[in-house]
């Protein structure tokens, strides 16, 4: 059973629901992320867990890490969540938080690889499937599929072809991960 973590559309997490594979709660990290009525309009529970709704970061994760058991979350993915989790919500789940990165890691972590990858003039970039520790993209990497990076390429054409990868690749490494 798998939860899903969101903050932004959601094509991530449609890709999951696409795959047919078994998403059982969505967690989003603020009210109005397209991804929630993706959700919605799956049928999949979802809730909203922003951070200015709990005392800290830590609180917010507990109380996410409870939702998402009590919906029997057994694998928790990180579909475009934005944020850093912590051990409240990482111990409840040891070894069963993977995310989706814009980048081949550990080249580029944070929140704008692709933007970082085209400053830095590289002539490839891609998308990385990882666990998730307590660092920002730090985490050991499951799978990763080069992209080549054009000499035209914008942030949008870069990124919508390594959406693109993204979207074949966290189906099948998550499907590997239900099933083993």
């Amino acid at each position: 059973m798998i939860g899903v973590l969101v903050s932004g559309s959601g094509s991530n997490l449609q890709a999951l629901l696409d795959a047919g594979l078994p998403v059982v709660a969505v967690a989003a990290s603020r009210d109005g992320a397209g991804a929630l009525e993706r959700a919605a309009v799956a049928g999949v529970p979802c809730s909203v867990f922003a951070l200015e709704l709990h005392a800290d970061r830590a609180a917010r994760d507990l109380a996410m890490a409870d939702w998402l058991e009590g919906h029997g979350v057994e694998l928790v993915v990180c579909a475009g969540f934005m944020q850093i989790l912590t051990p409240r919500l990482l111990d409840r789940f040891p070894g069963r938080v993977v995310n989706v990165h814009s980048a081949l890691l550990p080249a580029f972590p944070g929140a704008h690889p692709v933007e970082d990858a085209l400053a830095a003039g590289v002539e490839e970039s891609g998308a990385s499937i990882h666990l998730v520790d307590e660092g920002i993209d730090t985490g050991a990497v499951l799978r990763q599929e080069r992209v080549p990076v054009l000499p035209d390429d914008t942030v949008e054409t870069l990124h919508a072809r390594i959406r693109a990868v993204e979207h074949r690749l966290l189906p099948r490494v998550v499907r590997e991960l239900v099933t083993a």
